[in-house]
């Protein structure tokens, strides 16, 4: 995994698209954890949502402005790898310098093939007194973690328990 920019964010670029997508992810009870369900129009679409589904369990995912950009990327030996290491660099951006937290996250390159990952998101610096503290997220996991891409059922969608 190489981190991208891991002690600053940047600013974003003039004319870069801010809308905020629809929301496409939905929070499962789980023993003692949660299950964070999301889907997408694709697989890439999925992945996107399941992030901001992790970020919004961790706060009030409108409170957050998109200020500034940090950019991640993750690889994996499988998909179920590439979906874990993905999750956890984002968790590692919000737990670590510069405690980035996004509103909204776009792959910019999804290759299914050699399972990697190239990340923007669009948002800013934690702050206490101004995102108002939701779970804390400890760890990503792989148990009872699934993933569905079948472009014939139009059915492309991720369940993913974390650890809280």
């Amino acid at each position: 995994m190489e981190r991208v920019d891991p002690d600053t964010s940047d600013p974003i670029p003039a004319g870069t698209d801010l809308t905020v997508p629809e929301i496409k992810y939905e929070y499962l009870d789980h023993t003692a954890d949660v299950q964070l369900h999301a889907w997408g129009d694709d697989l890439k679409e999925a992945f996107e949502h399941v992030a901001i589904a992790m970020f919004g369990y961790m706060t009030e995912i409108e409170t957050i402005e998109m200020k500034d950009t940090f950019s991640i990327e993750a690889d994996g030996d499988d998909m179920e790898g590439l979906l874990f290491h993905f999750l956890d660099e984002w968790l590692f951006a919000f737990s670590a310098e510069p405690f980035f937290i996004p509103r909204k996250v776009v792959i910019t390159e999804f290759d299914k093939e050699n399972f990697k990952i190239k990340c923007t998101g669009y948002g800013e610096e934690f702050d206490i007194q101004k995102h108002p503290q939701g779970t804390e997220v400890k760890a990503i996991t792989y148990s009872a973690m699934q993933i569905h891409d079948d472009a014939e059922k139009n059915q492309h969608e991720l369940f993913v328990i974390i650890d809280i």
